[in-house]
């Protein structure tokens, strides 16, 4: 593709968009101030470079559940990317595959989860929404392990289906919505540590606890065994006037110390806001919003390119700070900072309203 800069990328997928199907991906819950303060969580971080430092060979690739990433990026599960781009998660798989991330299918994308690992074969995690009981809940899972998926997800902050006023007052209904409505989605409301431990117990599969926020719980799935816990307020789209979720991060990595690896989302847009993360014990980020807008802008070739430039960004950034590599990051490479843009979750690309 064309595109040089994140900019471009994400003024093509506005374009591409309609009102609802941009109002459904930028949009937030009630307030939506949870939504700003994961780009103001961000923003309130600054770096404090070192010098003299040999980054000549600065390298920026990692591991998660033994699949080797170029970068330590995930694709976040973000419900109907079909409406983003007509190959849908499968156009996700693609580019995934073709960049070298993992992606992580959400169980509201269409095609479905097996007709995507038909279509693309490789290491995959799948997010599930409970929309049946236990026993339906292992079924899906045994599936998704017989079409080889490497990694499987609950989301645990979505008890409830949020109310989003950019849709409610459009009388807009998302593909998503409209699935778990037609669906007894009250099986999410009913997930307890129960389910996590039955998950644990029944099957031989890497599970990821999505929606984590606290010392408190990260510290519970890392003693039940949970393999990633994965820090996130669903992009600022379930509860609102939560933290920012990096500013959560830290006290997860001190609760989980290292027995479990540690995902964060929520407001990543940029390469400098990945190594942020990676600053603060992460292992990796995921980006949702970015993915979509790329596959707007053009399938899975735009979204190919987008990690091309975070790639870019990250390796970049490292360098800057004076590191050689990930293992020289940490909490001291940063500071409290007042942030200069009023946050918004296009507030990392400023140049959008520009002639460019």
């Amino acid at each position: 593709m064309a595109f040089q800069t994140l900019h471009e990328i994400v003024r093509r997928g506005r374009q591409n968009l309609s009102r609802n199907h941009w109002d459904y991906l930028i949009g937030g819950a009630d307030s939506e101030t949870s939504l700003r303060r994961n780009r103001q969580a961000l923003d309130s971080l600054a770096y404090r470079p070192r010098i003299l430092n040999d980054v000549s060979d600065v390298a920026v690739s990692t591991t998660l559940l033994g699949t080797p990433l170029r970068i330590p990026v995930v694709l976040a599960p973000i419900g109907s990317l079909q409406v983003f781009d007509a190959g849908g998660g499968a156009a996700a798989a693609e580019a995934a595959r073709d960049f070298g991330v993992l992606q992580i299918l959400s169980s509201v994308c269409l095609p479905d989860f097996e007709a995507v690992a038909a279509a693309v074969p490789g290491p995959r995690i799948y997010q599930l929404y409970l929309m049946g009981d236990q026993g339906w809940m292992d079924e899906v899972i045994a599936r998704a392990m017989a079409a080889g998926y490497t990694g499987f997800c609950l989301t645990a902050d979505t008890q409830v289906y949020s109310r989003r006023e950019r849709d409610i007052l459009k009388g807009f209904v998302p593909p998503s919505g409209s699935r778990a409505g037609a669906s007894d989605f009250s099986y999410q409301a009913r997930m307890t540590w129960d389910t996590v431990e039955h998950v644990k117990a029944r099957f031989d599969i890497p599970l990821v606890v999505k929606g984590v926020a606290t010392a408190a719980d990260a510290q519970r799935c890392a003693g039940l065994g949970v393999d990633v816990v994965y820090v996130s307020n669903h992009g600022g789209r379930q509860l609102d006037h939560t933290r920012g979720c990096i500013d959560c991060l830290p006290e997860v990595v001190e609760a989980v110390d290292g027995r479990a690896s540690v995902l964060v989302d929520g407001g990543f847009m940029r390469g400098a806001d990945v190594v942020k993360a990676l600053c603060l014990g992460a292992d990796a980020v995921g980006v949702g919003r970015l993915e979509a807008l790329a596959l707007a802008a053009g399938g899975a070739p735009a979204l190919v390119r987008a990690l091309e430039i975070l790639e870019h960004e990250i390796r970049t950034s490292v360098a800057l700070l004076g590191a050689g590599g990930l293992d020289d990051l940490g909490p001291g490479l940063l500071a409290p900072a007042v942030p200069v843009n009023a946050p918004g979750v296009l507030s990392a690309f400023p140049l959008l309203g520009e002639d460019y």
